[in-house]
């Protein structure tokens, strides 16, 4: 119980957090990557930047290629952000709130649960009606461990 509560908890600052970010489209990278882009903005050459990171200039149009491609690693892209005076920002943005993504799991959880249970009463003629409100919903995600809802 305490364990689901300190989910509940997480998950409603993270959705607070996210709330600042906006939608994440807004975040997407250039084309080119971003370090070939704000180094370009501040009409830095590849041999200066390099010269800033204390490598050869190859290997920042490599490093600027790979960030391109999306196989730069973060240690490398924060080395390069120092040495363009910027700050990395790395967020995992969800695309809707996480509490509705919990509750449609929930949600879905239940209706799996319930479904063998369902057949049997139709079988029998006896109807389910109202087993799936909010209500029972909130109970759902209050007393069962969310782990349970992504199997």
């Amino acid at each position: 119980m305490e364990k689901t509560r300190i989910t509940v908890q997480s998950r409603a600052n993270l959705d607070e957090r996210f709330k600042g970010f906006g939608a994440a489209g807004r975040y997407a990278a250039p084309v080119r990557g971003w370090a070939k882009a704000v180094r370009e903005a501040l009409g830095m050459t590849t041999a200066q930047l390099a010269k800033r990171l204390g490598i050869k200039q190859p290997s920042v149009v490599a490093i600027e290629q790979s960030e391109a491609r999306g196989t730069i690693e973060l240690a490398t892209l924060r080395r390069v952000a120092e040495a363009l005076d910027c700050t990395l920002v790395y967020a995992l943005i969800p695309k809707r709130p996480l509490e509705a993504m919990v509750r449609d799991r929930a949600r879905l959880f239940s209706r799996l649960r319930r479904g063998p249970v369902e057949h049997s009463m139709l079988l029998e003629d006896q109807a389910v009606a109202g087993r799936d409100s909010e209500k029972r919903l909130d109970e759902i995600m209050r007393d069962t461990n969310p782990r349970l809802f992504w199997d």
